[in-house]
């Protein structure tokens, strides 16, 4: 049975940090790309950052790039994502996600590119 579990959200300050964690079970870690994705009520499920299967690319939507980071640790079976200078607009529920392809990062993108979700967790900055 695939889980991914997702950890580490909460409530923030405006300008604060969070690192979420997403722990895998049920797949091979190393054969899949890792993405994040996020959602409000009432929008979308919006794409975050991706890593591709085996490290070497990432990509961050433009609203989040340089201010968060993504990264993978396979002898871990996890995946990160690392949220700097946080802003209430980032408030959603985070949902990591995966996909088994072997592609770069910036090709996954999209909600319907991955095979496996998460539960989510919620993250919420207040102004």
């Amino acid at each position: 049975q695939v889980q991914l579990v997702e950890s580490g959200g909460g409530l923030v300050q405006a300008g604060g940090s969070l690192r979420l964690s997403c722990t895998t079970s049920g797949i091979i870690f190393n054969t899949h790309a890792m993405g994040w994705f996020r959602q409000v009520p009432g929008k979308e499920r919006e794409f975050v950052a991706a890593i591709s299967w085996s490290g070497a690319t990432t990509t961050q939507a433009d609203s989040v790039k340089g201010r968060f980071t993504i990264s993978r640790d396979d002898a871990k079976n996890t995946v990160y994502l690392q949220m700097n200078s946080l802003k209430p607009e980032d408030t959603a529920v985070y949902y990591c996600a995966a996909a088994q392809v072997a592609l770069r990062a910036e090709y996954i993108t999209g909600a319907s590119d991955y095979n496996y979700w998460g539960q989510g967790t919620q993250v919420t900055v207040s102004s």
